[in-house]
């Protein structure tokens, strides 16, 4: 238990500073390529005809060295993320990781210019509190064994959030940030789930972690949720893109944790637990709303036609 949770605190901490780098240079990206395009067109700014950020000028974030920095932290941070999720239950593991955005929230003061207010540190604070309430009641970890049938579930519904989520994100543009940060939770969920009921493990297989289905679910969820992720940082506040992201990995992980893998808590403190996840959640609720009118420039705003239409790249 207690190297699963020093791996689960180390994973949060990789994945706080992480965030706060890739909002760096997401958005130092996105200014450059819209003045670049509104240079060549005459005022059109690199995005989709919804106002969100286009393929290409997503790529060209990723290149940044800050959004590289901050990306191999968050390949530790799945290394250790996923050594937590085989050590400890599913509702713990995923909750400490997710506090990655007290992080988040933190380091953007400096380096984002985010001002947070007193309902900011109380949201936070409930959020702390909350894992405290969880790593008292957290009983052990189920042993992740499970039909093939879940493997396959697991595998389809991570591929649906991802690639219908990358569909809705364009078409909810600028207004999408929130949404997107749910959405990679949910793909970094798959990830989580997927990691705990992977065959071939221990012991070690190749040929039947290769045929497991689970596998290719950590794939898509960990490489989807990432493409998400920078999309909500692009276009949204990085504290409130950080805490839906919370919700959608921590949520529906712990859920399918107790209902199926039978993780539990401890003997009388079923209802401690129960209070910490919802606490837990309802805090990085309300660091997501109060932290989606942060006062940050936004990453790239389409110019208007003169009959008020967006312009369309």
């Amino acid at each position: 238990m207690i190297v699963g949770l020093g791996t689960a605190v180390a994973a949060s901490a990789c994945y706080g500073v992480g965030s706060v780098l890739q909002a760096v240079g997401s958005r130092r990206s996105a200014r450059e390529e819209a003045a670049k395009q509104a240079a060549r067109s005459g005022g059109t700014a690199q995005v989709t005809g919804y106002g969100g950020p286009s393929l290409s000028s997503t790529a060209k974030a990723a290149v940044t060295w800050e959004f590289i920095v901050g990306t191999l932290l968050d390949f530790v941070g799945f290394a250790l993320g996923a050594l937590a999720a085989r050590l400890l239950p599913l509702f713990l593991s995923q909750t400490i990781i997710s506090a990655n955005l007290v992080i988040t929230a933190v380091l953007g003061i400096k380096l984002l210019g985010i001002k947070l207010h007193r309902a900011d540190w109380t949201s936070i604070g409930v959020v702390c509190g909350a894992l405290v309430l969880l790593g008292i009641a957290a009983g052990p970890e189920g042993d992740g064994h499970s039909p093939r049938a879940t493997h396959w579930w697991v595998l389809i519904v991570t591929f649906v959030v991802i690639v219908g989520g990358t569909v809705l994100v364009r078409f909810l543009g600028a207004n999408g940030a929130i949404v997107a940060g749910l959405l990679s939770g949910l793909g970094f969920g798959g990830l989580g789930i997927g990691v705990r009921i992977l065959d071939g493990v221990d012991p070690f297989d190749l040929g039947k972690l290769i045929a497991d289905p689970a596998l290719y679910a950590v794939l898509i969820g960990g490489i989807g949720g990432m493409y998400l992720h920078t999309i909500a940082l692009q276009i949204g506040s990085v504290n409130g893109a950080t805490a839906a992201l919370v919700v959608g990995e921590t949520v529906v992980p712990g859920a399918v944790g107790v209902l199926w893998l039978g993780d539990t808590s401890r003997a009388g403190l079923a209802w401690l637990a129960v209070l910490g996840f919802i606490l837990a959640v309802s805090g990085a609720v309300a660091v997501a709303y109060f932290g989606k009118h942060d006062a940050q420039e936004p990453s790239a705003t389409p110019d208007k036609s003169p009959e008020g239409t967006p312009s369309r790249t």
